[in-house]
């Protein structure tokens, strides 16, 4: 549910679940608390009762039968489809996956805030809950909202509809947050026409060509293994920095490859790596019940691991018979991470680590976070309260939706040492752009630049290879309904023009690339469907929003 990569797809899927069984509370057609037979929505005094037959005929013809029309005559045709949409709506999840997945510290959590909406006598709400879902996944017909209906272990389930509502209201508030700080941002930051003119446009390719060096550096003090592969080409020498990609949570060391070829063919060499304890495969590993999806040292480990490949590249760039010998400028380093790899970058340009805030916030009602959000909370374990992990050979950093508000504190995001440019997308339900970009930003002292994609998702800036899963995602108010593959080029197209221009100031051609870090270029980038906006510093007041 909370993964930043594509092997989250199960975990969102569970979120994806819970938020469509509240929504379809909202929508009148109650499913988050349910009975074998009878659905009953209460409000105060009065009460009314649904029979799951009916709802099994709507999804079936697609047409809700008189019974219902108390609840769907008050629907517009939007929310109708929607309705439907959600009582057929399938989680390709087996009884055991599922089981472990609801076990978890945030599964339980999650249940327990949603069981607040669920009217039993004997307070077993979350129990009852979690009954439903491993029972109704194990149906011939599998997960869905139906089965889980006629599964769960009462036989009417009673909905307290004011207390469903309130739940809903508070599923990802920071999103909600969002949505309400760029229509006040909109006005303010309305660009003036611009008429500058391009020295030449940076979003094309270099002439370079652009060859992959895979590589497996074996840290034996930490004992992990750690894969990267390595773009470059026979243009990159020393006078270019070296850039290092950090993947999200659950992901691979491919979700930004178009963005390393480009900057390749560019004559710089990226080494993209992989964090064995927490990419894919160890996702994969914790929905099999093998392995936690995440260990709160990962937190610690994942900066390391770019340390540690730091000091193996400056072994290849002393071994005469490697491709790379001389090329490799191991301490001028630009760090690219996306999503929890973004969080890793802030680190190692100076952010610290704050504990002790993140534990009171995550002590209570996880359900109302992100889920970017909730991933943070598993920082709560580690056992002090501040860390830091500077690497001072990193000279800048570029994090893309990364993960900021409850892991840095208050101050940990003042401590950042080197130039910042963090990207944020409106529409990102995962790491909400005020909570986790924001207002991370407005902290950071050095110099600093915000890009802003409106209309973006999470996922838009990730390599169309690991987005193929997006098409059957249930939008909720927790995931879905991203802007990925084709439909999100020109959003690829201009994070390869800012990225190249970073990279650029690191090198003697900083003032030849200044003018694609301005906001008169991102107006000039912008397309019908992805206004694009870049900004130096917040206008002050701007972001205090009441939570």
């Amino acid at each position: 549910m909370i993964f930043m990569g594509r092997s989250g797809k199960s975990l969102k899927l569970i979120a994806g679940f819970f938020t469509a069984l509240t929504l379809t509370q909202f929508f009148g057609c109650n499913t988050s608390a349910k009975a074998a037979d009878t659905v009953v929505v209460r409000y105060g005094l009065f009460a009314e009762s649904i029979p799951l037959a009916d709802l099994q005929t709507a999804a079936k013809t697609g047409e809700f039968p008189s019974s219902l029309d108390l609840f769907t005559q008050r629907l517009s045709e939007e929310q109708r489809r929607a309705l439907l949409g959600m009582l057929r709506m399938r989680v390709p999840l087996n009884v055991v996956t599922l089981s472990r997945l609801l076990n978890t510290q945030i599964g339980t959590t999650i249940l327990n805030d949603l069981s607040t909406a669920v009217v039993r006598k004997d307070q077993a709400g979350a129990k009852a809950l979690r009954a439903g879902l491993v029972l109704g996944s194990n149906s011939p017909q599998g997960l869905s909202v139906l089965s889980f209906i006629a599964a769960y272990p009462s036989q009417r389930l009673e909905i307290n509809l004011p207390q469903a509502l309130s739940v809903m209201g508070s599923l990802n508030n920071a999103f909600w947050r969002t949505q309400q700080f760029m229509l006040s941002l909109s006005p303010q930051l309305a660009p003036q026409p611009s008429r500058i003119n391009l020295p030449f446009d940076p979003s094309q390719p270099g002439n370079a060509t652009v060859q992959v060096l895979s590589q497996s550096f074996n840290d034996q003090k930490r004992d992990r293994n750690i894969p990267v592969d390595i773009y470059w080409s026979t243009s990159a020498n020393a006078n270019k920095p070296i850039i290092v990609f950090t993947h999200g949570l659950g992901s691979v060391r491919t979700e930004l490859r178009y963005l390393a070829e480009y900057l390749a063919s560019h004559g710089y060499i990226v080494a993209a790596l992989e964090h064995p304890g927490s990419n894919q495969t160890n996702v994969d590993l914790a929905v099999q019940g093998k392995a936690r999806i995440v260990k709160p040292q990962e937190f610690l480990e994942r900066p390391q691991d770019i340390s540690f490949v730091l000091d193996e590249l400056a072994k290849v760039n002393q071994t005469a018979s490697n491709p790379l010998a001389g090329k490799l400028a191991t301490d001028n380093v630009m760090v690219v991470g996306y999503s929890f790899g973004g969080g890793t970058a802030l680190a190692l340009a100076g952010g610290e680590l704050q504990l002790a805030g993140l534990k009171q916030s995550c002590r209570n009602q996880l359900a109302t976070l992100s889920l970017g959000t909730a991933v943070q909370c598993i920082a709560q374990e580690l056992p002090e309260n501040n860390y830091q992990l500077r690497d001072n050979r990193v000279k800048q950093v570029i994090a893309l939706s990364p993960t900021t508000s409850l892991m840095f504190g208050e101050t940990g995001l003042t401590k950042v040492q080197v130039p910042t440019l963090i990207l944020a997308s409106s529409a990102d339900k995962t790491t909400p752009a005020l909570t986790e970009q924001i207002m991370g930003f407005s902290k950071i002292s050095s110099p600093k630049w915000l890009a802003g994609v409106i209309g973006g998702t999470h996922l838009s800036v990730k390599d169309p290879s690991t987005t193929l899963d997006q098409a059957d995602q249930p939008n909720t108010p927790l995931s879905g309904g991203e802007i990925v593959g084709e439909q999100a080029a020109d959003v690829r197209k201009f994070v390869q023009a800012i990225a190249l221009a970073m990279a650029a100031q690191l090198t003697p051609e900083a003032d030849k690339y200044a003018i694609f870090l301005t906001p008169d270029y991102a107006q000039l980038a912008s397309t019908k469907v992805f206004p694009f906006r870049m900004v130096r510093d917040i206008p002050p007041g701007l972001i205090s929003i009441d939570k």
